[in-house]
């Protein structure tokens, strides 16, 4: 019993192959590698090219009234704020002397809150000697305006106190005055309001006595405000090593590089749609995978492991042209130089049993270059002589199926093909319009030549149940009679018998 797997294929088939995507980026990793050495040099030549202005550092320790231990950063994220204003960079243009306009200053430093009491301000300046200028003017005009605002607080807050003070003690006096203005009296409701006199003065007087106590702690937390905020690192200039920093942008240019290569190759293997796997090639051209060979010679310890698989895929292609009379054709996409490679090698083993012609035609010169000996038994006869020059007993067709074919003169080259496709090469769309094709002018693939696959694909490049050729057309196969092709009709195949899986598919 055979199991049905090309049937149930297309209902499993997901919506993203995600091996598929897989092999297409890494087979394009010139592109990413390319676009990643790219943005390497791009990075390095940036900061070789483009150097940062020179730069001042300094640091600044900020007290505040209202520091907290559970401040979550609010009060120097103010600081920052108040050091990014135009009265901040105007005053400190002014301390230098300078015409510039303060919104441009603006443009050339930052602050940055390291702790809740902790500023860091950067400052760019033409050389060196301004940059440490500008940073030392920003910092000495943070820290005035800073003790200045505290001051003034400070300075409110008490007045606020002292007069609200004053009003209590006005109303005390005039209390007092109540009270020693009334003669005893034995009258209850008297006695009451002189006790409401005296607990009133005595609110007054503790009252009096708190305002003071607040008026003196503002006075006293203004010094330790003004001594607390200070210039902690005196500005200097920023070094900076330029291997360090070329080091570090051709890092960051690799990195970006890279994922923007990786990114295009993934979207241009979805929309490009091109099959790279066994199972994908065989599916789209209905034919199995024969053989595979790479695109390239290889390094040295795979010469000999490549020249096995040809002898091997020469040999068995050898026993399909001797087993039956009707010609051969190898038929490429994407390969033409391999294609024609594959072909003089067969015509070589079947000049063992007699001449052989080799029609061309391939679009390239890849045959047409070939400078035969006198009596060599292999001939390369042109695609416009083919039909004219006479052949010999056995004549094998080299042929091209890409986009531009004439499909009508396929069958001139042979009545039997084997298509030798490159991975990768061909969308789904082309590869199902050769097959479509090929059916349409009766000729049977007899199996796939892959070449250049991807030596980590694992799939299966088998179609266990499948039509040995296309859709249409599977069912009439060209045969030879009395030496010219005419189309016979054969047994349509019968499926193999299935066991059902239960009672009720039984029924």
């Amino acid at each position: 019993m055979t199991t049905s797997r090309t049937a149930d294929a297309p209902g499993a088939a997901p919506l993203l192959d995600l091996q598929a995507l897989v092999v297409a980026v890494r087979r394009r990793r010139r592109l990413w590698c390319s676009m990643a050495l790219l943005g390497l040099l791009a990075g390095a030549a940036v900061a070789i090219l483009l150097p940062p202005p020179p730069t001042a550092v300094t640091k600044v320790l900020v007290a505040h009234q209202e520091d907290q231990p559970n401040d979550t950063g609010t009060l120097i994220r103010t600081d920052v704020e108040l050091l990014g204003t135009t009265r901040i960079a105007g005053r400190a243009l002014r301390s230098l002397r300078s015409s510039e306009d303060p919104e441009d200053f603006l443009q050339d430093y930052r602050g940055t809150g390291l702790t809740n009491n902790l500023l860091q301000i950067d400052v760019t300046g033409e050389d060196e000697a301004q940059a440490v200028a500008r940073a030392e003017a920003l910092a000495d005009t943070f820290v005035a305006d800073h003790v200045r605002r505290m001051r003034e607080t400070a300075k409110a807050e008490t007045k606020a106190l002292l007069d609200q003070r004053d009003r209590m003690r006005d109303e005390l006096a005039q209390v007092n005055k109540s009270i020693g203005g009334r003669s005893p009296e034995s009258d209850p409701k008297a006695s009451a309001r002189i006790e409401s006199l005296f607990a009133r003065r005595a609110e007054l007087n503790s009252r009096i006595a708190d305002f003071d106590q607040r008026a003196a702690e503002a006075r006293t937390g203004t010094p330790r405000i003004v001594a607390g905020t200070q210039i902690v690192d005196a500005p200097r200039a920023v070094r900076r090593s330029l291997p360090a920093a070329a080091a570090t942008d051709a890092a960051i240019g690799l990195v970006l590089g890279l994922a923007l290569g990786l990114a295009v190759a993934a979207v241009g293997a979805v929309v490009a749609d091109r099959p790279v796997l066994r199972r994908e090639i065989a599916a789209n051209l209905g034919a199995s995978v024969l053989a595979e060979l790479p695109l390239r010679t290889g390094r040295l310890w795979q010469l000999r492991r490549t020249r096995a698989a040809r002898d091997r895929l020469t040999a068995t292609l050898a026993r399909s042209v001797r087993g039956s009379a009707e010609p051969l054709s190898l038929l490429e996409l994407g390969c033409a130089r391999r294609a024609s490679a594959l072909a003089l090698d067969l015509a070589g083993v079947l000049a063992e049993d007699g001449p052989v012609a080799v029609l061309d035609g391939l679009p390239g010169p890849h045959l047409a270059n070939r400078r035969g000996q006198p009596d060599d038994p292999v001939v390369v006869v042109g695609g416009e002589r083919a039909a004219a020059a006479p052949h010999p007993e056995r004549r094998l067709g080299v042929g091209s199926v890409a986009p531009g074919t004439a499909w009508t003169d396929l069958r001139h080259l042979g009545t039997r093909t084997v298509l030798v496709v490159r991975a990768g090469h061909g969308s789904a769309a082309w590869l199902h319009t050769v097959a479509r094709q090929l059916a349409d002018q009766h000729i049977p693939v007899l199996g796939v030549v892959l070449i250049d696959p991807d030596p980590r694909d694992r799939t299966d490049g088998t179609l266990w149940d499948g039509p040995h050729t296309a859709a249409r057309g599977r069912n009439e196969r060209p045969a030879r009679q009395n030496g010219t092709v005419a189309p016979q009709t054969e047994r349509l195949p019968v499926r193999t018998a299935r066991v059902p899986d239960s009672d009720q598919e039984t029924r």
